[in-house]
């Protein structure tokens, strides 16, 4: 599977861990970068990984930030991205099987590398349920996306 990995400059020091990790579970990374500790802007970097998503270049994205929470409110503003702050295995792969999240948000301020392996495992080995259960509350949370996508400021 193809997963974008990008980060600020707070998320920098894991994505690396992150990438490897990938790799060394057979996925294919594709590096969006930051590549330093300068200070960065993370929407720009959550934006990046998201449109890989949304144009087709990869399946599913991790995005790194300090605390992983600015990461994920810019990553749930794109139509079709759905982000997620997971600090836990258990959230991972259950966000994927039950909620469809594509995007995983990770804080490296908050968790160390040997954690974040875990968790991208987790994250890249769930796939979505097909359960009827779980494909109507999914479709729920579409409704509620095209439902703002018209509304009062897209008038």
């Amino acid at each position: 599977m193809k997963v974008a990995v990008s980060s600020d400059h707070a998320g920098f020091p894991l994505k690396q861990t992150v990438i490897d990790a990938l790799e060394a579970l057979g996925h294919t990374p594709i590096d969006l970068g930051t590549d330093s500790l300068e200070s960065v802007d993370y929407p720009d970097f959550a934006e990046k990984a998201g449109q890989a998503i949304v144009d087709g270049r990869c399946e599913r994205a991790v995005v790194i930030c300090g605390s992983g929470v600015g990461a994920c409110i810019a990553g749930n503003k794109m139509v079709g991205v759905y982000a997620c702050l997971c600090h836990d295995t258990y959230s991972a792969a259950q966000g994927v099987e039950h909620d469809q999240m594509n995007m995983l948000c990770l804080g490296a301020r908050i968790i160390g590398s040997e954690l974040a392996k875990e968790i991208v495992k987790a994250f890249v080995a769930a796939q979505p349920s097909t359960d009827p259960r779980h494909l109507r509350r999914v479709g729920k949370i579409r409704k509620i996306e095209n439902r703002e996508l018209k509304g009062p400021l897209n008038e």
